[in-house]
């Protein structure tokens, strides 16, 4: 008759089995990196050109994308996966989107880094302005 383990046992189990899919999981991010977009290349509906301010920027978290408007009618559109270790960029700080996790940042304007540890520029998606709403994609 084999002993059941006590219950620190499984726990400390469950704790190093959760650490090991976290770390499998950062590990494959941070492989795909490359500003990996949602897995769907249909062209999707963002809402109202006007919600992105003029020289500025928005974040559309659902979709993972960052658009900017340089100059007035200039839409640019990136996807807001950080391309170091995968993170979702979460804020616009002067011009600049800002991933959270190793505090990466990129110009807004261009998709470039302005500050590591990333060493690749945001990839670019396309968007077009149709009835008013911008459609990336």
């Amino acid at each position: 008759m084999s002993a059941s383990p006590d219950r620190r046992t499984v726990l400390r189990g469950a704790a190093l089995a959760g650490i090991a899919c976290f770390g499998a999981a950062a590990c494959a991010a941070g492989e795909q990196g490359s500003g990996a977009r949602p897995s769907s290349d249909a062209p999707v509906e963002l809402g109202p050109a006007a919600e992105v301010p003029v020289g500025g920027a928005k974040l559309y978290a659902a979709q993972r994308l960052l658009v900017s408007q340089p100059t007035k009618g200039e839409f640019k559109c990136f996807s807001s996966v950080c391309t170091h270790m995968g993170g979702t960029l979460n804020k616009i700080e002067k011009g600049q989107a800002v991933c959270p996790l190793h505090g990466s940042h990129f110009e807004v304007a261009t998709g470039k880094v302005a500050q590591g540890p990333a060493s690749s520029p945001l990839e670019e998606v396309p968007v077009k302005v149709k009835g008013g709403k911008l459609v990336a994609g």
